[in-house]
């Protein structure tokens, strides 16, 4: 398998799920990709199933928050004071979608560890939430409100949230990398009168590198980590980056 790695900075949250959609479509075969983004201005993503009625639009247009449909699955993120991977690869005998999304998440785990030893105690998710049951309730509109088995944990709360979509025989795979507290204004935009309990009930389930580790993120070198991570849990070495011109599907 050929790896090639891209970090594409800054974008508008269209822009960051276009262009998923376009390496997901044009990917080559024998080929994964490894992306890093970030969002501006800020942006509130929704699951594919999600309806735009769950989020308060002109509260969100008010506060220049844009708001997209991921291709993925999943609830609302306020994407803001994160690192955003993405990862493009085939589906094979050898490497069902499930497995994809646990190898992904043991990268991700080793990236965090280069960057800060203390980060030692991140673990896996071992346990999967009752999700027909969980989403009866109000909080399930939040994507981080309960952690998925296989997503990234810190002392029981959630700290990496992801979602992955089959498109033919390719997985595409994106998450948060969560990295301050501003998340948690994602309660401040969502359709609901239980705002103080919601938002208490995500503190209690999430937390971000900067809470952990007391300190301010250098995005730059947890980008540099997490590459280097995928590279030592896929034993590849990165063949250059990828045009970051590549043309993106206006939709």
């Amino acid at each position: 398998m050929r790896w090639q790695f891209v970090n594409t900075g800054f974008n508008s949250g269209k822009f960051n799920m276009d262009y998923d959609i376009d390496l997901a479509r044009n990917i080559k075969p024998c080929e994964a990709i490894l992306r890093l983004y970030r969002w501006q201005p800020y942006c509130i993503s929704l699951g594919a199933n999600q309806n735009f009625k769950s989020v308060n639009l002109n509260k969100a247009a008010e506060d220049k928050i844009g708001v997209v449909k991921r291709p993925t699955g999943g609830r609302a993120i306020l994407h803001s004071e994160e690192l955003t991977y993405s990862v493009v690869i085939p589906v094979s005998e050898n490497l069902s979608a499930r497995n994809i999304y646990h190898e992904i998440s043991l990268a991700l785990l080793e990236g965090l560890r280069i960057y800060n030893p203390k980060l030692n105690k991140v673990e896996l998710e071992n346990s999967q939430p009752d999700f027909p049951s969980f989403y009866k309730e109000e909080k399930s509109a939040i994507c981080f409100a309960v952690p998925a088995k296989s997503e990234l944990k810190y002392s029981g709360k959630k700290l990496v949230g992801s979602a992955q979509r089959k498109l033919g025989n390719t997985i595409l795979q994106h998450g948060s990398i969560l990295c301050s507290s501003y998340h948690l204004n994602i309660v401040n935009y969502l359709n609901t009168e239980n705002f103080e309990t919601l938002k208490a009930e995500i503190e209690n389930t999430t937390t971000d590198l900067g809470s952990i580790l007391n300190e301010s993120i250098d995005y730059e070198n947890l980008a540099e980590s997490i590459a280097k991570g995928f590279e030592i849990k896929f034993e590849t070495k990165f063949e250059g980056s990828l045009n970051q011109e590549l043309e993106i599907i206006q939709q």
